[in-house]
C-alpha cells in the first residue's frame, strides 16, 4: 500500500518537522545513499510569492535531514521557460542562502548536457508534441531525486504538485507545446521517471498554499501542512484531497492511477501522521488571463491560430504579453500586497 505522511507544523517547527516527515514516509527507502541525487526545485516565477515555487524553509528542512543522515552527491537544479530567469529566481526565492548554508551549488539545467531518450513503455502525448524527439538532461540517468513541489491550484491541472514537478526537469523550456494535452504529457514524464531514477521521493510544502488563479496568481492562505511521499501519484492525490477535490476526478491523477503508476484513490493509501479525514480546504481552481487565452488559442475556439502564434516569430509577442502582465502588472498592483500581508502574519506567528 502506498503510504503518504502529513504533518500539522508551524513556524517555529517546520525545520525539525520536515526530518520528522521524511522519516514517517521512510524516505531512505527510496532515496538510496549509494546513488547520487537529484533535487529538483520548483520554479514557478522568478519573483518571490508565497506557494508559487519552492519555499526556502523547505529547501532547508530537507536538506538539514539529508546531511544530518550524511547523504552526499546532492545535485540542486532547475530549469528555465520562455518566462522565468533561472537565476533571478535562485535569488529572489532564496534558494541561495540556503544552498550556500549546506555548501550546496546550484547547477542551472540550461548549462547542463541534454539527451535523445526514448523510453521502453509508448508514451500517451510526448512523442506527437516533439516527433523529433524528447530530450533530458544527462545528469538525472542513474540518480535519485527528490522533488519540491507546494500545494497549490493550476489553471491548466485543477492542481499541482509532484508529478508535474517532472515538467521543469524533463522537458526543455519549449514546455509550453505541452499544455495542449497537459495531462498526458504529466503521466508520461512519470513513465520517464521510473525508468531513469532508481528512486523518487517528493516532499510537498503546504505551510502556505495556494488557492485560485494558480500556477502564479494565486490567494496565498497559510495551512501549515507539509506532505512526502515516495509515491508521486498518492501525495498529488492526498494533495487534491485536502484542497477539497476528488483526486480520481483529475485526469492525470487518474491516468496514473489506471496505468499502474501509482496509487490514486485515497481509500487504498496509506496516510500516517495526522488525521486528515476532515480536511478541506474549500480551494476553487481559477484562471488567470493568462492561462485562459492560452488555452483559448491551443484547444479552445480560436486554435485555428495556434500554429501561427505559438510557432513562429509571433511568439514573442505573447511570450511578452504573459512577462508583462505578471511581473509588471499584476505582481506590482495586487501581488506585492499580497506578499507584505503574508510576511506580517509570519512575523506575528
Amino acid at each position: 500500500m502506498s503510504k503518504v505522511s502529513v504533518l500539522k507544523t508551524s513556524p517555529a517547527n517546520v525545520i525539525n518537522d520536515y526530518s520528522k516527515l521524511m522519516d514517517l514516509a521512510e524516505y531512505k527507502k527510496f532515496v538510496k545513499k549509494e546513488n547520487e541525487t537529484i533535487l529538483k526545485l520548483n520554479l514557478s516565477w522568478s519573483l518571490y510569492y508565497p506557494a508559487c515555487s519552492t519555499e526556502p524553509w523547505q529547501l532547508d528542512g530537507v536538506l538539514k535531514k539529508l546531511k544530518n543522515d550524511n547523504y552526499s552527491n546532492l545535485h540542486a537544479v532547475e530549469n528555465e521557460t520562455v518566462v522565468t530567469d533561472v537565476i533571478k529566481g535562485l535569488k529572489q526565492n532564496k534558494w541561495k542562502n540556503v544552498l550556500k548554508r549546506y555548501n550546496l551549488k546550484f547547477e542551472p539545467l540550461t548549462k547542463v548536457e541534454w539527451v535523445k531518450f526514448k523510453p521502453k513503455k509508448e508514451l500517451l502525448a510526448l512523442n506527437e508534441i516533439f516527433p523529433e524527439g524528447n530530450y533530458i538532461p544527462k545528469m538525472f540517468i542513474g540518480k535519485n531525486v527528490v522533488h519540491f513541489p507546494t500545494v497549490k491550484t493550476h489553471g491548466h491541472t485543477q492542481m499541482t504538485g509532484a508529478m508535474k514537478n517532472a515538467f521543469g526537469g524533463l522537458i526543455t523550456k519549449k514546455r509550453h507545446h505541452c499544455h495542449k494535452k497537459i495531462h498526458e504529457v504529466i503521466v508520461d514524464l512519470l513513465t520517464i521517471q521510473k525508468e531513469i531514477h532508481p528512486g523518487i521521493f517528493a516532499v510537498m510544502d503546504g505551510t502556505v498554499a495556494g488557492d485560485g488563479a494558480g500556477p502564479r496568481t494565486m490567494i496565498p492562505k497559510i495551512k501549515n501542512y507539509i506532505l512526502a511521499s515516495g509515491d508521486q501519484v498518492a501525495i498529488d492525490a492526498i494533495s487534491a484531497k485536502m484542497m477539497g477535490y476528488d483526486p480520481m476526478k483529475i485526469k492525470f491523477i487518474k491516468k496514473a492511477h489506471d496505468l499502474g503508476l501509482g496509487c490514486g484513490d485515497v481509500s487504498q493509501i496509506d496516510i500516517v501522521g495526522e488525521d486528515i479525514s476532515k480536511v478541506n480546504f474549500h480551494f476553487k481552481t481559477n484562471k488567470s488571463p493568462v492561462v485562459f487565452w492560452d488555452q483559448m488559442f491551443r484547444k479552445g475556439a480560436l486554435s485555428f491560430v495556434e500554429p501561427l502564434l505559438f510557432h513562429t516569430g509571433l511568439f514573442k509577442s505573447a511570450v511578452f504579453g504573459s512577462a508583462f502582465y505578471h511581473d509588471y502588472l499584476w505582481y506590482p498592483t495586487v501581488g506585492k500586497s499580497r506578499v507584505n500581508k503574508f510576511m506580517k502574519l509570519i512575523l506575528i506567528a
